[in-house]
């Protein structure tokens, strides 16, 4: 049995199993992947091995993407995230409602199909463990740069410079958010990151705390507890405006998104009567009791929830404003 050390993985990096057409050459999806989720182990956003389709990784896949394609193909994260499978070094976990899902297909069915279906994708334990030394990281990216992009080293170092997910967050927070068409949906990498980056910028706004409950709880790698929630469904507005999000609990999202509560004019929760029976966690509060409580709010005004869209969620949801406050 072959040894798995870095002289067999800089071989597999420069022999990739890649479609070659005849005029525009070999693909480059699978070997930007692989570059772009070297940067993101540099930059330590992936500590474990588990490699989920995120935002970060798809805007990092599209910076060296635009940098360094000069093919026409088409860019789309999802082809080699699926077909690195078959080199034999990448491998997919499926959410557990997707067991029964294979690689076979899903390549082609677009971002959104793959990160609803697929978990995250895991390298061999032995390229994860040689990914973690910063000396055999670098060969192996030169392995990559040298066998696909030839002489292109200089531009994928100062790339590398460039956190592109915390540059779109930058721009968005600096546009208060954005709107989009039907035709902006098409792009879906761009949507993903985008929208990905409205949650991050929300939850950030509302000091990491669920506006419900007041519940903050970030782990050590930054994944955060509390979701940048829509106030009107993105599907239905599209409507990426910060004043259009509110930071909630997972709970408390879940419950916001199916009526549960809403939220009055002034900022303060509205418990429907009879929607719901509960029994609360030992030492936790009905949530009930949270009726009439002023939600938290974020420190910089100009981000305040939007009142028409609280109304909208209340109308959606047919919850009266005039319930006596307790």
């Amino acid at each position: 049995m072959m040894r798995k050390d870095l002289q067999y993985y800089a071989k597999k990096f420069a022999k990739l199993n890649v479609n070659r057409h005849r005029d525009r050459g070999p693909a480059p999806h699978k070997p930007v992947l692989l570059i772009s989720v070297i940067e993101l182990i540099e930059q330590g956003k992936i500590r474990r091995n588990q490699v989920p389709l995120s935002p970060e990784l798809i805007s990092t896949f599209l910076k060296y993407w635009r940098s360094l394609v000069t093919t026409d193909h088409r860019s789309d994260i999802s082809l080699p995230f699926v077909h690195l499978t078959g080199d034999k070094f990448w491998h997919l976990s499926f959410y557990p409602d997707s067991e029964t899902a294979t690689s076979k297909g899903l390549g082609s069915k677009g971002v959104t199909a793959v990160r609803r279906i697929v978990e995250y994708a895991s390298l061999d334990p032995e390229l994860f463990e040689i990914l973690q030394d910063p000396g055999q990281r670098v060969i192996l990216l030169r392995v990559l740069i040298d066998s696909w992009f030839s002489g292109q080293s200089s531009k994928v170092e100062q790339l590398s410079l460039i956190d592109e997910f915390e540059s779109v967050k930058s721009q968005l927070l600096r546009e208060g958010g954005a709107t989009y068409n039907v035709d902006d949906l098409k792009d879906e990498e761009n949507i993903v990151v985008r929208n990905g980056a409205f949650r991050k910028i929300v939850v950030s706004l509302y000091d990491q705390r669920c506006a419900f409950c007041g519940l903050r709880i970030i782990s050590a790698d930054g994944q955060n507890i509390v979701d940048g929630a829509h106030i009107k469904p993105f599907s239905e507005f599209r409507d990426d405006r910060f004043v259009n999000g509110l930071a909630l609990c997972k709970n408390h999202h879940w419950a916001f998104d199916h009526g549960w509560f809403g939220v009055d004019d002034s900022y303060r929760i509205l418990i429907p009567e009879e929607r719901f029976t509960e029994q609360p966690a030992v030492g936790s509060r009905d949530m009930t009791a949270f009726h009439g409580e002023t939600i938290g709010l974020p420190t910089d005004k100009k981000f305040m929830p939007n009142i028409e869209g609280l109304r909208w969620h209340r109308a959606r949801w047919q919850i009266a404003q005039d319930r006596t406050y307790l």
